[in-house]
């Protein structure tokens, strides 16, 4: 495949080519790393580590700081590195591996985040038969059908993009390996293609938003009759949810939803949902969730009486 195309790698031209802005980006987005990896770790310690966690909202949001761990580290790692890196460069079986991990990781994320709707849904409209319905082997299903799901979208993405010749096409103006700014280089007419890659990507993130705002419309409805502290914690529970709902679907929409034509805002816009939403996830999560701020307190309680009878 290397040969028919005869391309062997390919290079990015990043974020910026100023030497002090790299600069200044490479600590901003060092930190904003360490920061997704560090908060989403502290959710799955905290999620398995407390009895009290083990439901299916947390073993939902385990899988979602676990997706996001998986998902950053699909660019970002790599992203850094070029940022002091003289050529910025990734061979093409690099870019392969990394669009077919990002898009695997990133849908996988919008399934998780849909079943997330449908919990909520279950619990506030269906309480009396929550337990039933989301019993544990329906989780299971449930997180098995979107992993299984994201599995087959990333190898369609991926194929569609490189069964194409790329001649001596190497510069990709962008910081990863991503489908529009690929398909850029490619020496052969890519109409079908991005119509398909709309249908893909663009199409699943579109549906799976419109059916999340459809659950919380209901939910909203349904919390007119409760009681007051009910609707409280619902709401916060939702608000919380539908927060990095909205902060992840509306940039990767605008980005999917439209035919393979590239703008000058969108590498902002992909930085938004491919490093800043993973990095805000466990914070909105930690902060507007009272469950898990106290089971983080006590995690730490824990750790620090531990510490103190072994030094006793």
């Amino acid at each position: 495949m290397e040969m028919a195309n005869n391309v062997t790698e390919f290079i990015f031209l990043g974020l910026s080519q100023d030497p002090g802005m790299q600069l200044m980006f490479f600590a901003l987005f060092l930190i904003f790393y360490v920061v997704t990896m560090a908060g989403n770790l502290l959710i799955l310690l905290t999620v398995f580590s407390v009895a009290r966690l083990h439901i299916p909202m947390y073993f939902f949001l385990s899988n979602l700081s676990f997706v996001d761990i998986a998902y950053s580290s699909a660019t970002a790692p790599k992203m850094i590195a070029d940022f002091v890196s003289e050529k910025k460069t990734i061979s093409y079986w690099g870019c392969v591996s990394q669009m077919f991990t990002f898009h695997f990781f990133g849908c996988a994320e919008i399934f998780v985040l849909t079943v997330m709707a449908f919990d909520r849904y279950a619990a506030i409209c269906q309480p009396l038969r929550y337990t039933k319905i989301m019993s544990a082997n329906a989780c299971i299903v449930l997180a098995s059908v979107s992993w299984l799901g994201a599995l087959g979208h990333s190898f369609v993405q991926t194929l569609l993009t490189f069964q194409l010749p790329f001649c001596n096409a190497q510069v990709i103006d962008h910081y990863f390996c991503d489908v529009h700014p690929v398909l850029k280089l490619a020496c052969v007419d890519t109409t079908l293609v991005n119509m398909l890659v709309v249908a893909n990507s663009g199409l699943i993130s579109l549906g799976c938003f419109l059916i999340l705002l459809a659950s919380y419309t209901v939910i909203l409805f349904s919390l007119r009759n409760r009681s007051a502290e009910n609707r409280r914690k619902a709401l916060s529970t939702c608000g919380s949810h539908f927060t990095v709902v909205t902060f992840f679907f509306v940039p990767c929409i605008f980005i999917y939803l439209r035919p393979s034509t590239t703008f000058p805002l969108d590498k902002a816009v992909s930085v938004f949902y491919t490093t800043i939403t993973p990095m805000l996830n466990p914070l909105i999560y930690t902060l507007r969730n009272e469950d898990v701020k106290n089971a983080v307190k006590w995690l730490w309680s824990h750790k620090i009486s531990l510490k103190e009878k072994q030094n006793g």
